[in-house]
């Protein structure tokens, strides 16, 4: 039978001569029954694949006017021969099943009852081991792999020796590392016996130095940015990287892996180039020696090679990490503006924040916003990933994130990110002026003071913009505007100017309505800006002038 052909691995933990045995086959079946009597076969039921079987029925007693038979996984054997009243003889030329059964029925009466069954095991003998390979990194074991040949259909032990030290076949034999000299060439042989034979492999000569290779790197990040035909991917490995060369296989959509070198960026840092548009990736990479060159940089590590002379140095592939490139077209080019609200402390040191954000102009991107990326700041490095509506997103943070950065994700990439403090950095905020009704009357203009230059410059920070938040009364719905750092006011609308009274309370500017209806929405007005405060972004709240009424 030509089955095909199949690697067969060990690892070799201190070890060089040690067995592999592969699970017994369990039975072929079980029926509960009255046992009538029992099966006997010949050769044996352990019989080699393609051998005439002859198997024999016994009852325990003569059952006059019955009748016995025979099947074989369920059809009936016609060839037999009938001894005497106990016991019927059937044949069973060539059976090539490696795993069947055989079932002996009697008939009586127009009732037929089951004697008995029986499992029958085919085999093969173990082919010649082939292409033995062996590979090892600075641990303390060594890997070797081997083609087996055709499926035997039964427990199949390997044994590893080695003549340099006169080892003999065995179940195991330790052998302690400090005894391998990495210079020594060793004779290495692999053994396969079973129940119908045995083979041993041509030798092997390995030797250690020339079997070391890398530690399997891992891909910790990928990045597209906004190319859709690049990838950046990030890698590590516990080794130092100095003297190893990266490479990088890939293949779309379950198709076939396609090796290539790369561009190295720095340390850590290699871009896969020319790849498909709107397309799932499935990454890997690998690192070779420097002196191993590319020569078999594109042999998987899995294959096993002849000697340990034809082979490169290079690491097993990584674990496969997935990306998906962006689509051709225009990413979001500006960073988004971006807010949020703070909720009470909870007893975990957690506190819940809402992350507020602007949709980008659609004329700044091509495309549908597929999501929102929100990366808290902190030693975590934890990112979130938010639908793309509505315009904010609930995040749980700890007291050690002091900012977060927020992005807008389309097919053809994301958008800059946008930096968002967490924090106060203590300081006085801009001076809240009175409000004035617009001349149309549907709108009020609010408007502001930034501290003289002496106060300012005490902040020891840099005013990068302001941020305007607004409540409307009766409704609860927190508005909010971003606003450039040179503008120092804004309008609000409404409906129709009316009169309103300005009171100061609880550090935000209350306009008390007490006008008819269609008239100006009573609103809460909170200004609050941005500073640059020590090398990081802070929130302070606006100051307050003394608390008069005014009429609008």
């Amino acid at each position: 039978m030509n089955l095909p052909s199949t690697i067969w691995e060990c690892i070799l933990i201190l070890l060089f001569n040690f067995s592999i045995q592969r699970c017994p086959l369990l039975p072929a079946g079980c029926q509960h029954f009255n046992e009538l009597g029992y099966l006997t076969v010949e050769p044996a039921p352990l019989f080699l694949v393609g051998s005439n079987l002859t198997v024999y029925c016994h009852t325990t007693e003569c059952q006059p006017r019955s009748t016995i038979s025979l099947e074989l996984n369920g059809e009936a054997v016609k060839a037999q021969k009938k001894f005497n009243c106990t016991v019927v003889m059937f044949n069973l030329p060539r059976v090539w099943v490696p795993q069947s059964q055989v079932v002996c029925k009697l008939k009586k009466d127009q009732l037929s009852f089951i004697v008995n069954g029986l499992d029958l095991h085919g085999g093969l003998p173990p082919d010649k081991p082939e292409n033995i390979f062996c590979e090892t990194t600075r641990s303390d074991f060594i890997n070797c792999s081997w083609e087996r040949g055709k499926e035997t259909h039964l427990s199949t032990n390997y044994s590893i020796s080695v003549n340099r030290y006169g080892i003999q076949d065995a179940e195991a034999m330790t052998i302690p590392q400090g005894i391998l000299d990495e210079n020594t060439k060793y004779q290495l042989f692999v053994t396969a016996y079973n129940h119908f034979g045995a083979s041993q492999s041509d030798p092997f000569i390995v030797r250690v130095k020339d079997i070391v290779i890398p530690e399997t790197p891992h891909i910790t990040r990928i990045e597209f940015g906004n190319s859709s035909i690049a990838a950046v991917l990030q890698w590590k490995t516990t080794e130092s990287s100095v003297h190893l060369k990266p490479y990088i296989r890939l293949r779309a959509c379950n198709g076939s892996w396609e090796v290539r070198e790369g561009a190295e960026l720095s340390d850590g840092l290699i871009r896969a180039d020319d790849l498909r548009p709107l397309t799932e990736y499935e990454f890997q990479m690998r690192t070779c020696n420097s002196a191993s060159g590319l020569t078999h940089a594109s042999t998987p590590s899995s294959m096993p090679r002849s000697t340990s002379s034809k082979r490169s140095l290079c690491s097993r592939w990584s674990p496969p990490v997935m990306g998906r490139s962006p689509g051709k077209g225009k990413p979001p080019s500006q960073q988004l503006h971006v807010w949020r609200m703070f909720s009470s402390l909870q007893p975990n040191g957690q506190r819940m924040l809402t992350v507020l954000w602007k949709p980008p102009p659609p004329e700044d991107h091509s495309g549908k916003v597929q999501q929102y990326k929100i990366f808290l700041a902190n030693d975590q490095k934890r990112e979130v990933t938010c639908p793309a509506t509505p315009s904010q997103c609930l995040v749980q943070v700890s007291a050690e994130v002091q900012a977060l950065t927020v992005s807008a994700v389309t097919l053809y990439g994301s958008s800059p990110p946008a930096y968002l403090p967490l924090t106060h950095s203590g300081v006085s905020g801009p001076v809240l002026r009175e409000l004035a009704p617009a001349a149309s009357g549907s709108a009020v203009l609010v408007s502001w003071l930034w501290p003289r230059p002496e106060h300012r410059a005490a902040t020891g920070g840099e005013l990068m913009r302001y941020v305007v938040e607004w409540i409307s009364v009766p409704a609860t719905q927190l508005q909010w505007q971003q606003l450039d750092k040179n503008q120092n006011n804004m309008s609000i609308t409404g409906t129709e100017h009316h009169r309103n009274t300005m009171t100061r309370h609880n550090d935000i500017r209350h306009i008390d309505s007490a006008c008819p209806q269609n008239q100006f929405t009573s609103t809460l007005l909170n200004v609050k800006m941005d500073i640059f405060q020590l090398l990081s972004l802070s929130c302070d709240g606006f100051l307050h002038r003394d608390s008069r009424q005014h009429m609008i």
